[in-house]
């Protein structure tokens, strides 16, 4: 008897030697950083911005890779399917985090319980632009034209569930009014029937829109983010314009796969924390429109299953149901 629990506490001290001798050497090899996104995009541009400081950090490569498709569906997976030993992190942004898991019941992961975050990474304000025929200048006007003409305003979504389509919802909502909202594959087309005046109006990254805004193509009513957005800094915020504590953005993040390692975690939240924390990594960020947001671990833990209710409370008020 004495012989069998000698051996049971020797093979519990070697499983959990093997544990921390791993969290003490890792990385020992190249970190495969997967984008839900295809190329050129907000995620896509956040992933190689913080990839090779995280790298140097590291002392490992960190490679990206994109693997786009299904509301982020398939880069989920491919992290579920990995082993949870911080080799393969996914870069994610609300869409993914928040969005889709609000609206779509039936996801093929669970944001909350198939992942671990590791911190949030960058935020992009986002902005309420319409055509410049719209005779609205302001919030105020806004909704007074939305009050006047309830359900005529056309304003165009990246698609169901799209940040673009939450976030004009939730406007209509605290506004008091009735918009239409009109669904497209995407933001490219969005943006180019906006600018065709076929819809009137669209909730955009700052960073997609603030071309157009320059070039009188587009005309900024108001930032969505609790302060006013640097790239726009004569554009007030729906907060200040008659919605107070109206806050929405972009947000983006790094997450592992549940049931990592917690010492493997702390090792990449504090590479994170450090990058994050260097000039030319925020000023890269600034030259995009958005904004370093570093936090912790728990900080960012916080945030998605805060940011989550939010948009679950917004889908049943609205009543939106995926097809």
């Amino acid at each position: 008897m004495k012989h069998r629990l000698v051996e049971a506490c020797a093979a519990v001290f070697l499983v959990a030697t093997v544990g921390v001798a791993q969290a003490q050497s890792y990385p020992s090899k190249t970190i495969r950083m997967i984008c839900p996104f295809s190329p050129g995009g907000n995620v896509d541009i956040t992933s190689r911005t913080v990839a090779p400081p995280l790298a140097n950090t590291l002392g490992q490569q960190v490679i990206v890779e994109n693997r786009p498709g299904a509301t982020g569906q398939i880069a989920a997976q491919l992290v579920m399917e990995a082993p949870a030993d911080g080799y393969m992190i996914m870069m994610v942004s609300s869409s993914v985090m928040t969005n889709a898991p609000a609206v779509y019941p039936k996801l093929a992961y669970d944001i909350l319980q198939d992942f671990a975050p590791i911190g949030r990474v960058s935020e992009v304000p986002l902005v309420f632009v319409v055509h410049p025929t719209l005779p609205a200048t302001t919030t105020k006007e806004l909704i007074a034209l939305g009050k006047k003409r309830p359900r005529e305003l056309l304003i165009a979504s990246g698609g169901l569930g799209s940040t673009s389509h939450l976030v004009t919802e939730l406007f209509a909502i605290e506004a008091g009014i009735k918009l239409t909202v009109v669904p497209y594959k995407g933001s490219g087309p969005a943006v180019r029937d906006l600018l065709g005046g076929h819809v009137v109006g669209r909730i955009d990254q700052v960073s997609s829109s603030l071309g157009h805004i320059r070039e009188g193509r587009l005309r900024a009513i108001a930032v969505t983010t609790a302060k006013r957005a640097d790239a726009l800094p004569d554009v007030p915020t729906l907060a200040e314009s008659g919605l107070p504590g109206f806050d929405a953005s972009t947000v983006t993040g790094l997450l592992a796969k549940s049931g990592t390692p917690a010492d493997v975690l702390a090792v990449l939240e504090k590479a994170l924390m450090s990058v994050l924390g260097q000039s030319d990594v925020q000023q890269r960020f600034t030259s995009l429109g958005a904004k370093a947001r570093p936090s912790t671990s728990t900080e960012f833990a916080k945030f998605i299953r805060e940011d989550l209710a939010k948009w679950k409370r917004v889908v049943k008020e609205v009543g939106i149901k995926p097809k």
